[in-house]
């Protein structure tokens, strides 16, 4: 047998084999399906105002986005009863439709801020560096009792001109906010998956 043979020949044993292991395992099972709807967006006294009149609405755009495009969220529940006068129905209706849960989502901003750092090395350039911190809390609809908080956090540097072109700091920021968005709803989905605690 020619050493191309046996090589073949091993791929396809490791082939089958992992084949096997996966057939064993079973089929994955699927993930949780939840609906969020966005009550606001704030941030704290802390965050300058400049800075948070800046940060805001970009976070808020891509919570948004998240929202209505995330494979574990039902953006819409089209006929759902009204959950404060009919609380009993709108269980009922999301069990009907697969939905582990529904949440009133506020999104605080704890920490924003913009920076220019000199580059030692280019006299005709700079770093912009903008940092956001995000909190989310998720309130169980109906009842309004607690349901998960999340925490996020992004900092992205950019080099720029010794002249900060408008796009270059909406970029910027907009990079910082989807990524602390991110990081937020990687923590809440991760709180999610825990199995209830006893009472």
């Amino acid at each position: 047998m020619t050493s191309m043979n046996c090589l073949a020949l091993a791929c396809a044993v490791v082939t089958a084999a992992a084949a096997a292991t996966t057939a064993a395992a079973g089929p994955k099972k699927p993930d949780k399906k939840y609906h969020f709807e966005l009550t606001a967006v704030t941030a704290k006294s802390e965050v300058k105002p400049d800075v948070a009149r800046a940060a805001t609405p970009r976070v808020e755009g891509q919570v948004k986005k998240v929202f209505e495009t995330h494979p574990q969220l039902v953006a819409r529940l089209d006929g759902a009863p009204d959950p404060r006068s009919n609380a009993d129905g709108y269980r009922k209706y999301l069990a009907r439709k697969a939905i582990a849960g529904a949440y009133l989502v506020t999104v605080e901003i704890t920490d924003a801020s913009e920076e220019l750092v000199p580059l030692d090395d280019k006299q005709s350039a700079q770093r912009l560096v903008i940092h956001i911190g995000i909190h989310m809390l998720g309130e169980n609809i109906p009842g309004r009792t607690m349901g998960f908080t999340g925490d996020g956090k992004a900092t992205i540097k950019q080099e720029v001109g010794m002249k900060v072109r408008d796009r270059d700091r909406e970029y910027t920021w907009d990079q910082a906010a989807e990524l602390a968005v991110a990081d937020a709803m990687k923590t809440v989905f991760q709180q999610l998956a825990m199995p209830p605690k006893k009472q």
